[in-house]
């Protein structure tokens, strides 16, 4: 009986001892305080020694009775942390990490602007000063007339001066400005007007007037008179000293010395009559040389200079022999536009009923 029961054990042992085994084995792999690897159980075979002989059981314990306990239960985790030899450390799990919605990047703030640079400050362009007008078309007065005299004077202008700024003077003006270079309006602006006055000189009171000088006579030489020099007096029988100029010997003449400040009226080289003249000043000087009458008038008003011109005899445009009050007031302390003054109101009246158009004037020093 007690070889029937240790061959009853021996099995029943074995079933125990494998549980224990399996139980070991779940333990150790999924203990959550298994901080490296479980140690290797050692199997064996065969009969136990004694030390490896667990206790007992009863002895009316039978084999049909004596079953192995069940394993228990434990819940796997998903993962099991492998087993690694001894003193290898484990793996470290990695976490994978949670996938939060990732924020939208905030925009990148923009740079600071950069300061501008400093543009250079043009200087601002100048400003054309408004056409001022002298002059235009229907514009009326004397300084229209002398606005034509002088344009007349470079042949811009033809024909008669009037006091009227029409078509004909419109048209001189364009022409004037047009050669020039300058905006041909025939408008006449201060510029046109500047330029006009420095190109011409003041127009004289017979262009003023449209009065045209008649040429001058042919000279003939003396035949049967002695020759004599030019500035050396001669006395007549007469009693008339005067300054003899060779043109002053034949003909009708009225003979203006500037050297003697005389005006002698000579006949066939003969001398008449004589009295003082005054002549016109370095800026508007008497003309010099062989001129005859061509206009004669009593009542006369310079249109230039508005003064009395009484018993004018025209021997070179605006200039003539003539009366003047100042004169005979003033003396040689003053002098005349250019004209012949003559203060001896008398002689001056008999020298005008003697002379007629065509006579000669000779002015000489």
């Amino acid at each position: 009986m007690d070889s029937t029961r240790r061959q009853l054990g021996t099995p029943a042992r074995a079933a125990v001892t494998a549980g224990t085994l399996l139980l070991a084995l779940t333990v150790s792999a999924c203990s959550p305080e298994a901080g490296g690897a479980a140690a290797p159980t050692k199997l064996t075979t065969g009969t136990p020694t004694a030390t490896d002989t667990p206790t007992t059981t009863p002895a009316t314990t039978t084999a049909a009775t004596t079953t192995p306990p069940a394993p228990t239960t434990t819940s796997v985790p998903t993962v099991a942390a492998p087993v690694t030899t001894r003193g290898t450390p484990a793996p470290t799990r990695a976490t994978p990490a949670s996938t939060a919605p990732a924020k939208p990047a905030k925009p990148a703030k923009p740079a600071s602007k950069p300061s501008p640079v400093a543009q250079p400050v043009s200087a601002p362009k100048p400003v054309a000063p408004p056409v001022v007008a002298v002059l235009e078309r229907g514009d009326v007065g004397s300084k229209v007339r002398s606005v034509q005299a002088r344009l007349r004077q470079i042949g811009w202008f033809s024909g008669d001066v009037t006091d009227r700024y029409g078509s004909a003077t419109t048209s001189a003006v364009a022409g004037f400005q047009r050669k020039r270079g300058f905006d041909a309006t025939g408008t006449l602006d201060q510029t046109t007007y500047a330029r006009l006055l420095a190109m011409t000189r003041r127009p004289t009171a017979d262009e003023l007037a449209n009065v045209k000088p008649k040429p001058p006579e042919p000279e003939t030489k003396p035949e049967t008179k002695p020759e004599t020099k030019p500035g050396t007096a001669k006395p007549t029988s007469s009693g008339i000293t005067w300054d003899v100029d060779q043109r002053c010997l034949t003909g009708r003449v009225m003979c203006v010395s500037k050297g003697s400040r005389t005006l002698t009226w000579v006949i066939d080289g003969e001398p008449q009559f004589q009295f003082a003249v005054r002549f016109g000043s370095d800026e508007l000087p008497t003309r010099e040389g062989t001129f005859s009458v061509y206009k004669k008038k009593v009542d006369v008003i310079s249109n230039l200079y508005h003064t009395p011109m009484p018993y004018s005899m025209f021997f070179s445009g605006g200039q003539a022999v003539h009366y003047s009050s100042n004169f005979a007031r003033l003396g040689y302390t003053g002098a005349s536009h250019g004209c012949v003054n003559v203060r001896d109101r008398a002689g001056v009246i008999r020298l005008y009923n003697e002379s007629r158009l065509g006579d000669k004037v000779v002015v000489h020093w």
